[in-house]
């Protein structure tokens, strides 16, 4: 079962993040070249414990749909998003926030297994693991974008909350 970890080291309150990260239209945003969009499910704003999204996006040339349901929630340390259905056998992603000196400190932790036994295994270590690692990489790049220049503030507010802009650097 392969597993990528990254951290990512934002300019920005860990609140702040925390809620970028749960927040569908950055979600969107951040994921260009694959033509994803929310199809049921929460489709906008902000999701939280057990809430569900289905995804829909191109991968590999072929369009496909991945749900997932929001299944650990500790605001603004941690949550995990688990697939209920899609193009893997499974799939967790843990979105981890601590303080960080520089502002806040995120970590990802993706864990999946292809479906099809061996041959799987065999697509995982020559395609898919690289494959999903530059994609959260360069998801966590425009998340870190959006948040240390403030472009990110409207997409994430909701009742109850308001961010200070982060300064521009």
């Amino acid at each position: 079962m392969p597993v990528i970890e990254l951290s990512t080291v934002i300019r920005a309150p860990v609140e702040f993040v925390f809620d970028l990260a749960r927040s569908i239209e950055a979600h969107l945003d951040s994921t260009g070249g694959t033509e994803e969009r929310a199809v049921s499910g929460v489709t906008t704003g902000l999701i939280g414990m057990d809430d569900e999204v289905t995804w829909e996006a191109r991968h590999f040339g072929v369009r496909q749909r991945l749900s997932v349901r929001i299944t650990a929630f500790d605001r603004p340390n941690r949550f995990q998003d688990v697939m209920i259905s899609g193009a893997f056998a499974s799939m967790v992603h843990d979105h981890i926030f601590n303080e960080h000196p520089d502002g806040t400190l995120m970590k990802d932790r993706f864990e999946f297994t292809s479906p099809f036994g061996y041959v799987g295994r065999i697509v995982d270590w020559l395609l898919l693991t690289s494959y999903m690692r530059r994609f959260l990489i360069r998801r966590n790049a425009v998340l870190k974008q959006f948040a240390e220049s403030g472009a990110a503030i409207r997409s994430i507010q909701h009742p109850g909350t308001s961010y200070p802009i982060p300064p521009k650097t």
